[in-house]
């Protein structure tokens, strides 16, 4: 693995390239960004961005969206994948802000994973975007980019990747490196065809090199 003051140089880089980097599930207030995240969950944001405006237009506040027939949920989000099941949840969901917490979406990791559809990562997302609560949220992005940089050990969980960052890179950070990590592996050091070309971190990316190598 790559040292602490490599992997925050890496970031640094990542922080040049995507300067503007934020959440991009669009929401109004935190219940709408607990939803939208518990759609997006093997889905991506922008196929939620298309479908929440009519979810959110038609059940706007916990109590309407607990009251809501499933079919109708479920009609106005099956565009998304999975989306039997997350109809299930986000009623669910909704149901359980009511009768647990008053309406209002709590503030605690260990409070929200209570909830239906809602586990760490969901979690870490409402908590950093909706509360500014230093937390880092790994998505399949985050966990590609920081294995392939070696900042985490490639057989690494989803937990002890969040783990290593939490110890190399500042609190105070956490939240901005989440967003700028998922914006560099989304637009830049994608999954199937990475930019190695033109990467600036490719002087210290094996997986890079090694790439570049075999096309030569």
């Amino acid at each position: 693995m790559i040292s602490k003051a490599k992997t925050m140089e890496a970031i640094m880089i990542m922080y040049e390239m995507f300067p503007d980097a934020v959440g991009e599930l669009q929401h109004k207030n935190p219940f709408e960004l607990l939803i939208a995240v518990i759609l997006s969950a093997q889905a991506t944001d922008v196929s939620v961005n298309k479908a929440t405006p009519a979810l959110f237009s038609a059940y706007p506040t916990p109590e309407a969206m607990a009251e809501a027939p499933l079919d109708d949920l479920i009609d106005k989000i099956k565009t998304i994948g999975l989306y039997r099941n997350k109809g299930k949840n986000i009623k669910a969901c909704a149901a359980q802000l009511i009768e647990r917490f008053g309406g209002e979406v709590p503030k605690t990791r260990e409070e929200l994973i209570t909830l239906p559809g809602v586990g760490r990562k969901t979690a870490n997302v409402v908590m950093g975007d909706a509360f500014g609560e230093p937390a880092i949220a790994v998505d399949t992005h985050v966990e590609r980019v920081s294995k392939r940089l070696r900042i985490c050990k490639l057989d690494a969980s989803v937990t002890e990747v969040e783990e290593t960052l939490m110890k190399k890179v500042p609190k105070e950070l956490w939240i901005k490196t989440h967003h700028t990590m998922i914006f560099f592996g989304r637009y830049h050091c994608l999954a199937r065809n990475p930019k190695c070309d033109i990467c600036p971190l490719l002087y210290m990316c094996q997986d890079g090199k090694s790439r570049m190598q075999a096309k030569a």
